[in-house]
C-alpha cells in the first residue's frame, strides 16, 4: 500500500482475555501500512452490545473506508488480494 489509510478495528480486550484474532488483525493492518484506529471493547457488556449492534457473532470487526470485514480471516483475504495493487 502506498498511501496510509485508516482502518477502524473493534476488538475484545478484557481484563481476563485479549482476543488473539484481534491482536492478529491489528498486526496485519499495521504490516500492510494502515493507520489503525484501535477501538478496544473492554467489558463483556461493550462486546455484547457491539456484536448485537453490528449483527456479528464475534470480534474483531474492521472497517476500511465503506467496507466491513467481520472476521480476521476476511480481513486477511482482503489484504492478500490488495497487496501490490
Amino acid at each position: 500500500m502506498s498511501d496510509a489509510t485508516t482502518a477502524t478495528l473493534h476488538r475484545m480486550v478484557l481484563p481476563e482475555h485479549i482476543c488473539p484474532f484481534g491482536v492478529r488483525a491489528k498486526a496485519m493492518l499495521e504490516q500492510a501500512g494502515y493507520d489503525v484506529d484501535d477501538q478496544q471493547l473492554t467489558t463483556r457488556e461493550e462486546v455484547d452490545a457491539f456484536m448485537a449492534n453490528e449483527g456479528v457473532p464475534t470480534t474483531p470487526v474492521t472497517f476500511i473506508e465503506d467496507t466491513r470485514y467481520a472476521t480476521s480471516e476476511a480481513l486477511e483475504e482482503f489484504l492478500a488480494s490488495s497487496a501490490g495493487s
